[in-house]
């Protein structure tokens, strides 16, 4: 078999149409052959590689992987894969081929942990040589019947013999095509070998042969891979493993092929589709200009464009690139995907002189014969002598200059000009641009355009609006001002027509229209209000006006938000300097003099003085009558208290009491609440206890230290039901968004919840609707008592156990698409499989299909799916089944596909249809629903 293998060649049959195998031999293996149409019929659920593993490319309308069409249409899809993390070792190989299309993505995931199998790696072979075009697809491909290629990929390896990729001796052995030869998980040696080939270098690999690798690992090499691992080293394109092993036989990952590739690149002339390579001529406003071969070009610069260098694998920002330094551009319709650096230099000579005049795009150097002209645009730059942006104009005649010119075009134009040693004397308007505190400099940008920058010295008032003084933090962008520069300082900043912005200070003084406020350096200013300025106060629903603090000494700390006219449109109280008393009780109150006398929950007398700005509440409702809440006001009654300097802010009759229960005491029938500002309140039992999942709660049902509400009876003198503060982890059974409400399992029974007040939010705590979750689904709920407070939604992961360590209570969960989430067991577990629950990682293991969440508590809580072993009969459309062969009458044959069932062979995801009579498979359940279907 070996010498009739040696002697295959690989033809063309014109006549028939057909590419086949053919040997002076004749062969005794048996030959399988496809139709044109039963092959597009296996395209529609095949893997496409991009290093492919389990990403798929989209279909075109025939049924076609759209990649093998146009295989550059990824990389304007592949943006920024959700799954290759910034940092992560091979993220610039990925998104340099991603950009170019040699490899593909699927839904924004490329999955870097998965292996890649032979025939996928021969296909990014040929992408990598640009020479997949070449490939005849409308053929028949007939090939040995043990050497098994997938159908799509028949054609791309049979081009791969007829290029020297392959080796038909090496690869059609008999000793080789004992398992699938395309399926085959492509080992680092047989990759080494692809790389050196691709890149025609077998003959180095021929004269290397005879080499040690010199890895540890070197007696585990194939003889004939030994050549091509030496120059693969030799060439940089693949590196030993830790302890210096080559592992020659270990499976390459998608993301260790992307880097191999990557490296490759630099070792062959070929110019890749979507690849630019030039100088940055300019870059601003979002946009980098290429200069390459006379020409140039502009590319946009995006959020997701990644920025590398050439010397690291680390990324860098975009700030690192500076114009007229190298780069090269990876990116289709001029949208930049990809920007390497790779020549840090600027490509810049200079030119220094004497100032003499500036005319009309011409800059007049005096010089020793004469004058020098040198050529200037609007894209050149003019900076003072502190390195500030000014205008040309701003140069004063004798000033001495440095010029400097691009080197990279041949023009020599001049990009920049430096006054090294000279004056700015002008008056100028404009608008602010920025601000620098730290630096104590402004840019402004003029009227035509241009922006320059000046510096400001300490000690001097330089900022002005309508007669205010401003600091210079209270500048801000957009703001129209005239300013003055003397000897390239700033002497004066005048704002001529303002923009909105903010100052902070205390409230000295309030009237109905304005406000005094003092600043931290004890000065005071006086504004206008607006007709209706937005009053915001921490805690305080809807809050007006007349609820701010004035005080000449205490007053509320305020941020003013300003207008262009400076009116004061909004104001914020950022503190208060105010004294809280909660459960005071009442000594005595004067309702003529207005004093309040009361002490606190530690016995300590205080006095206070009502007036017709104290807020007063009682029962609930707000009063403004002294008279009347005065005549409430009797000995021993508890009311909550807030004053600043002696002064009621407000006056509430005790309600309720907020915070913890620290102690229950059965003898004397007491408990013990702590409150948030650390008072604590002894008092009677409450008459109830309210608490969800429990009915007719008593006290000895609450444990110690969980939050609760004690609302108070009408007279005050006892608890009439004790609100516990709670949180559970509750499951679905009914949503009716209609009406707002839910019906909740626990372990009690079920309950049904009114949410229309209550927010919704989900796991990562943005806000949802009650349409969003469904019955099944599992809920976080906070509730005071019975009463709920929040809803979030759990997120759920369904998968394969990919990792799993008992030991270090770790386990790792692949959902079905492709993304692994770590769960930590430091809080517990619970494991149920077949209705037996556990609490030991170690009854996992990686066969393991499950349903895995965290409960209220931290808790890990896994379902582990059901699973059965059966031979397929066919797919039912209409009611969404899938049917298998019975052993006996009374096996169950009939099962319902869940929605987005994850149906796979391998890591090569298939559509239902796919599936064929007489197919083995394993199906896993989850509630009764096929959630995965493997194809054995």
């Amino acid at each position: 078999m070996a010498d009739e293998v040696g002697n295959i060649e690989i033809q063309m049959s014109h006549r028939e149409g057909n590419i086949e195998l053919s040997g002076h031999k004749k062969l005794k293996r048996k030959v399988q052959s496809y139709s044109a149409k039963a092959v597009s019929a296996v395209l529609a659920g095949t893997m496409v590689l991009g290093g492919t593993g389990a990403a798929f490319a989209e279909t075109t309308s025939t049924g076609t992987p759209a990649a093998a069409v146009t295989p550059q249409s990824a990389a304007t899809a592949a943006g920024i894969f959700s799954d290759v993390k910034t940092a992560f070792w091979a993220e610039k190989h990925i998104y340099k081929l991603a950009s170019q299309g040699i490899v593909v993505g699927n839904n924004g995931l490329f999955r870097p942990g998965d292996s890649v199998t032979q025939q996928e790696a021969v296909l990014m072979a040929l992408r990598f040589m640009k020479l997949q075009g070449n490939v005849n697809t409308s053929t028949d491909v007939v090939l040995p019947a043990d050497f098994i290629v997938t159908n799509y990929y028949k054609p791309y390896v049979v081009l791969a013999f007829q290029q020297g990729l392959l080796d038909k001796t090496v690869e059609m052995a008999a000793d080789n095509l004992k398992t699938s030869w395309g399926e085959r998980k492509a080992s680092r040696e047989w990759v080494a070998e692809l790389l050196v080939r691709s890149l025609g270098k077998s003959a180095s690999a021929a004269a290397a042969a005879g080499e040690p690798t010199g890895f540890a690992d070197d007696s585990k090499v194939s003889a004939n891979k030994r050549g091509y691992i030496n120059t693969a080293v030799d060439l940089g394109l693949a590196n030993g493993l830790d302890g210096n092993r080559f592992d020659p036989q270990g499976a390459v990952t998608r993301a260790q092929l992307a880097t191999f590739f990557s490296r490759a690149e630099a070792h062959n002339t070929l110019d890749y589709d979507n690849t630019f390579k030039g100088t940055v001529s300019s870059l601003k406003d979002g946009k980098l200009t290429l200069f390459s071969n006379g020409s140039t070009t502009d590319f946009t610069l995006n959020a997701n464009t990644a920025y590398f260098t050439s010397t690291s694998e680390t990324r860098i920002s975009l700030n690192e690139i500076q114009p007229y330094t190298k780069v090269t551009v990876i990116g289709a319709t001029y949208n930049a995907a990809y920007v390497e650096l790779t020549d840090p230099t600027q490509q810049l000579d200079q030119a220094e002189g004497t100032f003499a005049k500036l005319s009309t795009g011409i800059i007049w150097v005096d010089s020793a014969n004469g004058y020098d002209q040198y050529a200037y645009d609007a894209a050149t730059t003019f900076h003072d002598v502190n390195g500030a942006v000014i205008q040309p104009s701003s140069i004063t005649a004798g000033s001495k200059i440095s010029l400097l010119r691009e080197s990279y075009s041949g023009a020599h134009r001049v990009v920049k000009v430096q006054v090294t040693s000279g004056v700015v004397n002008k008056t100028a308007t404009g608008t602010i641009q920025s601000v620098d505190t730290a630096s104590k400099s402004i840019t402004f940008k003029n009227a035509d355009g241009t922006t320059e920058s000046f510096k400001w010295e300490d000690g001097t008032s330089l900022f002005s609006s309508q007669n205010s003084i401003l600091l210079p933090a209270e500048l801000k962008t957009g703001a129209a001002v005239s300013y003055t520069i003397k000897d390239n300082v700033i002497r004066t900043v005048e704002v001529t027509s303002g923009v909105e912005r903010t100052v902070k200070g205390f409230i000295y003084e309030l009237t109905d229209t304005t406000i005094v406020y003092q600043k931290t350096d004890g000065s005071r200013e006086v504004k206008l209000l607006a007709t209706t300025p937005a009053i915001v106060i921490p805690n305080a629903s809807s809050p007006v006006i007349g609820d701010l603090i004035a005080d000449k000494t205490a007053g509320d700390n305020v941020q003013l938000t300003l207008n262009s006219s400076d009116q004061v449109t909004k104001i914020e109280v950022i503190s208060r300097q105010i004294e809280q008393y909660t459960a005071a009780t009442v000594v005595d109150y004067n309702s003529k003099t207005q004093f309040l006398t009361f002490t606190d929950n530690n016995g300590k007398a205080h006095v206070i003085k009502l007036d017709e700005k104290t807020k007063l509440a009682y029962g609930g409702l707000i009063t403004t009558s002294l008279t009347t809440m005065g005549a409430k006001l009797v000995e021993n009654r508890k009311i909550d208290v807030t004053s600043i300097n002696e002064r009621a802010m407000s006056v509430e009759l005790s309600t309720k009491y907020t915070g913890t229960l620290t102690s229950i005491n059965a003898t004397t029938r007491t408990i013990v609440i702590k409150l948030s500002n650390g008072q604590l309140l002894t008092m009677a039992y409450p008459l109830s206890v309210d608490m969800f999942g429990k009915n007719s709660a008593a006290i000895t049902d609450v444990a110690l230290n969980v939050p609760v509400t004690a609302v108070l009876s009408t007279n005050q003198d006892i608890i009439s039901v004790l609100r516990v503060t709670s949180a559970s982890q509750l499951e679905i059974a009914t949503v009716n968004a209609n009406t707002n409400k839910m019906t909740v399992k626990w372990a009690g029974g079920s309950s049904e919840l009114y949410l229309a007040a209550v927010p919704l939010t989900n796991e990562a705590g943005q806000k949802i609707s009650l349409s969003e979750v469904k019955a099944g689904e599992y809920v976080n709920v906070s509730f005071e008592g019975s009463t709920p407070l929040s809803l979030q939604s759990v997120k759920q992961y369904s998968g394969q156990i990919s990792a799993v360590d008992a030991a270090a209570k770790t386990l790792t969960v692949k959902d079905y698409s492709g993304v692994s989430q770590n769960f930590t067991a430091s809080a517990g577990v619970r494991i149920t499989r077949d209705g037996v629950t556990t609490t030991d990682l170690s009854g996992l293991t990686t066969a393991d299909r499950v349903l895995a969440r965290k409960d209220a508590s931290g808790v890990i809580i896994i379902s582990v799916f059901s699973q059965l072993s059966r031979t397929f009969s066919r797919y039912e459309t209409a009611t969404n089944e899938v049917m298998t062969k019975r052993a006996t009458l009374n096996e169950n044959y009939k099962f319902v596909l869940a929605p987005n069932a994850y149906i796979h062979q391998g890591d090569t995801t298939l559509p239902v249809q796919s599936l064929k009579e007489n197919d083995n498979i394993i199906m896993y359940f989850n509630n009764d629903k096929i959630v995965e279907i493997v194809k054995q």
